[in-house]
């Protein structure tokens, strides 16, 4: 990449544009965090069009896109159609580079409302935060990209040459079922010499973050079978093994005694981590004071390299409705986030045979809804890695942190396959303390303003670049 021969443009003007607009940003975020939009078929369908449709308003608003649309891909392998997508595009001019700005407009449920403060789909700014669903994640994202977008359009104007491609999926909560087939249809609008997925977080409140791994993930279901109908627990109990002390007994053999993963096969990654205490860990994860951490390793190792295997629902018996009965079966969810270099299918097939392997007094074992997804490991030679780190040291005033995130973008993996000569940088709004996916999700307002001016100071300067003949 060289520098392109344009009129300079002063970065102040950038940042004063940033600053002006910081207000009306936060307005449009309010109103999108008012609309429930939740791709599960369970919730009010319309309600993810009317988000899909505020969101192309706020794209065509900018006045800066040739076309934009809202689309919807088909799902491999069924009939159905994904839930709807926005894509925005503008052509490069002058041989400039074109950047993809993805994020996604669909959230999660807000679970049970009476452990809100205040209403999840009513935005309330308080202590310097913005509270309600989808405020952090992911609409914080949408809107970093509109601001970003509006004060470069408003400082730069006729001599905003850089091709930008929008990419605001509706399902990424749901599993981005269509995700893949969306790429296909639609690889020409989307090819970009770099690509921002803004649905990750940041060293601190007041430190950016660059995601430079990810883990990768195996969700599956597991049914426990040991009879054929269910039994009196007083006339057969102590001769028959009832399918939750199978199922107890099984999934104990999943995790050594302090809480590492025991399954042979699945890999760890060997990788330096910054300095974290279990002090910090007790206060952003919520640990209760007699509660001691698990796994072995630095902190951060166990988080961003090392396996975990966490049980995320069961169907037995309620507790309402239990009585004196041996149960025939249970059923399981199983979600296991896998060390960045291991597939997610590698992964999966460990955890099958050692469940297998291990199922006591012969349970039968039935494994169904499995779905994978693989980490990703960011190459940080690139120029769009280094021109990143500079706009978030200057966006935010401090140098950024290299991050690893135990979380999972399944995604990712389809956008190299795609577009692998594209550079992917993994950025971010939340905080440690945004409680992406709990009661009480936020946005740290100066995390957001400073998001917003780094990404517009990096599309600032990939205008003033060329590529190379």
């Amino acid at each position: 990449m060289t520098s392109a021969e344009i009129p300079p443009v002063s970065e102040s003007d950038i940042l004063e544009a940033v600053a002006t607009g910081g207000p009306a940003a936060l307005s449009d975020l309010g109103r999108l965090v008012r609309i429930p939009g939740m791709a599960w078929p369970a919730f009010d369908q319309t309600q993810l069009e009317r988000s899909a449709e505020a969101v192309a308003a706020l794209a065509t608003d900018t006045g800066v896109f040739d076309e934009v649309r809202i689309l919807r891909a088909g799902i491999p392998g069924t009939d159905e159609q994904g839930q709807p997508a926005v894509l925005a595009t503008r052509a490069a001019r002058n041989g400039r580079p074109t950047i993809l700005l993805y994020a996604h407009h669909d959230v999660q449920p807000p679970g049970d409302d009476a452990l809100w403060e205040t209403p999840p789909f009513e935005p309330t700014v308080r202590d310097g935060r913005l509270y309600g669903r989808g405020a952090a994640d992911d609409k914080a994202g949408i809107m970093a990209h509109i601001a970003s977008i509006r004060a470069v359009a408003d400082a730069i104007g006729d001599d905003l040459d850089l091709g930008i491609a929008m990419f605001i999926e509706g399902e990424e909560e749901y599993g981005s079922r269509s995700f893949a087939q969306f790429l296909s249809d639609n690889k020409d609008a989307l090819r970009a010499d770099a690509i921002v997925v803004a649905d990750s977080g940041n060293w601190d409140s007041t430190t950016p973050g660059l995601t430079v791994s990810l883990r990768g993930n195996a969700r599956f279901t597991m049914r426990v079978r040991t009879l054929e109908h269910a039994s009196h627990s007083g006339m057969f109990g102590g001769a028959i093994p009832d399918a939750m002390m199978a199922t107890v007994k099984l999934l104990s053999t999943l995790w050594n005694d302090d809480g590492s993963v025991a399954v042979e096969g699945m890999a760890e990654r060997d990788a330096a981590t910054p300095d974290y205490t279990e002090e910090t860990l007790r206060d952003e994860a919520g640990l209760l004071p007699g509660t001691m951490p698990i796994g072995d390793g630095t902190i951060l190792s166990r988080i961003w390299n090392k396996p975990s295997v966490t049980v995320i629902g069961i169907d037995a018996t309620s507790v309402a409705a239990a009585s004196n009965t041996l149960l025939p079966e249970v059923t399981v969810v199983l979600s296991a986030r896998v060390a960045p270099g291991q597939s997610g299918q590698e992964a999966y097939e460990a955890l099958e045979r050692h469940l297998r392997a291990n199922a006591p007094f012969g349970a039968e074992l039935t494994f169904s809804d499995v779905d994978l997804g693989n980490g990703f490991l960011v190459d940080t030679s690139g120029w769009a890695v280094a021109l990143t780190r500079d706009a978030m040291r200057d966006g935010y005033g401090v140098p950024p942190v290299d991050l690893g995130v135990g979380g999972s973008i399944p995604f990712i993996a389809d956008l190299v396959r795609e577009f692998p000569e594209a550079q992917i940088l993994v950025t971010g709004v939340e905080d440690p303390h945004s409680r992406a996916h709990s009661p009480n999700e936020s946005l740290h307002l100066d995390t957001f303003r400073n998001a917003v001016a780094t990404e517009a100071l990096l599309l600032a300067r990939m205008n003033a670049l060329t590529l190379p003949q």
